[in-house]
């Protein structure tokens, strides 16, 4: 049985926190292959007193000396995994086969710099001395900007301009303004850590999804939801600058994070996911619940207000910070994903009867549901959703204001109005 060690980055280190296996060497099932998990000894005696969720390797594995073991691997760990192109160019460099076998292999290799504050250890290298790039080179997608990054590990979704889309890198930019892999320089060389996107495909209708997310983030921030600093397009490309790395004078910060499809337990990828299932997940881990619950349900009337449709379980996460705070981190991958070319569908819904169109939940019965699962007042929720829809009706001109392009202001007006609509009638009877 070949196991892996899991890293935490704690207090300015990497510590070794547990340990994981695949029972038989069964790589050829993937992640669906039987597996344990287990603490590190001197990390439970260092923390089971408290066993604060944010020490977690995971929020639904406790700090104790059990053996977890389980048919699919920790849905925590597929966080760390890399997909997509990603996942392409991993193969590729470590010359292995394109099968499930391969996915042991890349969770030995290709953990290194994952968002988050976990990682695989050894899976991190020392990258070779490189002197980096231009923000122009990087702009322009240079052939030899797109070398290097694809050999540092820093590409994270999309594909290579060859294979038809463009990518997602994990960068950083040092105190001279040239830019690199993460993890390619020493930290007290960054000046700032950045996840760089490009537009998913070749075509106009790509171009405009990118080119509004910009803004699209700034409605949500008017919108009073959670959000970090603003989003920069520059010549086709988005700059959005990292909230699980933080810089300061003593060194760099990195923050949990955890997405909801494994806070939820999910150990696989692209399924369609439950909004109630997350808010009872909110319910049981989030530092103050009552807050973030009705900052989850704002989210999701914005993403049915402007459709962005591509609301998956990986598009929302848990921050979880050094001081023991787990929250909803900033909101995140907010755009008009309905106009993508390729049809993205709307992958988290509300329950039964709480969203039996698409699209248009009836909040009513949203309230009802949640009372009875995540002890809210429904008669509350039920006024407070109501008191949403002048924001909602609203949505209009702060597009506008904000910079979103007309087109998309017009294709939008008439659901905007029914998703307003839709709110008004979750007013309690008086």
């Amino acid at each position: 049985m070949d196991e892996v060690s899991v890293e935490m980055y704690v207090k300015g280190e990497w510590r070794k926190v547990a340990d994981f296996g695949v029972y038989g060497k069964n790589y050829g099932a993937g992640y669906h292959s039987k597996c344990h998990l287990s603490y590190d000894i001197d990390y439970v005696l260092s923390r089971m007193e408290e066993d604060r969720i944010v020490d977690r390797v995971g929020c639904r594995y406790p700090i104790n000396f059990d053996l977890y073991e389980a048919d699919s691997w920790p849905a925590f760990l597929l966080d760390l995994l890399p997909t997509g192109a990603a996942r392409e160019a991993w193969l590729k460099m470590l010359g292995i086969r394109d099968d499930t076998s391969s996915w042991w292999q890349l969770l030995r290799f290709a953990t290194g710099n994952p968002p988050g504050n976990l990682r695989i250890a050894g899976a991190a290298v020392k990258a070779k001395a490189h002197p980096g790039f231009e923000k122009k080179m990087v702009i322009e997608k240079n052939v030899d900007f797109i070398e290097y990054a694809e050999a540092n590990g820093a590409l994270v979704a999309g594909a290579s301009d060859v294979q038809g889309q463009a990518p997602k890198f994990l960068l950083v930019e040092d105190r001279n303004e040239r830019w690199h892999a993460e993890g390619a320089i020493p930290e007290d060389r960054v000046k700032c850590y950045w996840l760089v996107k490009f537009p998913r495909g070749k075509t106009a209708a790509d171009r405009l999804v990118l080119r509004n997310e910009a803004p699209y983030y700034e409605v949500a921030r008017a919108f009073g939801l959670r959000t970090a600093a603003p989003l920069k397009y520059e010549d086709g490309a988005l700059f959005v600058r990292r909230f699980d790395r933080r810089v300061t004078q003593g060194g760099v910060e990195r923050f949990g994070l955890e997405s909801m499809t494994s806070v939820c337990g999910i150990s696989e990828f692209g399924l369609r996911g439950s909004h109630n299932e997350a808010c009872k997940m909110i319910h049981r881990y989030a530092t103050e619940p009552r807050k973030e619950i009705p900052e989850y349900i704002k989210r999701d009337i914005l993403n049915v207000a402007l459709r962005n449709t591509d609301n998956h379980g990986r598009n929302t996460a848990f921050l979880k910070s050094p001081l023991g705070v787990v929250t909803l981190s900033p909101l995140f991958d907010f755009a008009p994903m309905f106009k993508d070319p390729e049809g993205i569908a709307r992958a988290y819904r509300w329950d039964a009867e709480g969203e039996m169109e698409i699209g248009l939940p009836d909040w009513g019965y949203v309230a009802e549901a949640l009372e009875k699962e995540v002890d809210i007042d429904s008669k509350q929720l039920r006024s407070w959703l109501a008191d949403c829809a002048s924001e909602v009706e609203d949505l209009p001109d702060t597009m506008v204001r904000c910079g979103v392009e007309e087109s998309l202001v017009d294709d939008l007006s008439r659901r905007i109005q029914q998703v307003a609509q839709k709110l008004k009638e979750a007013r309690p009877a008086q």
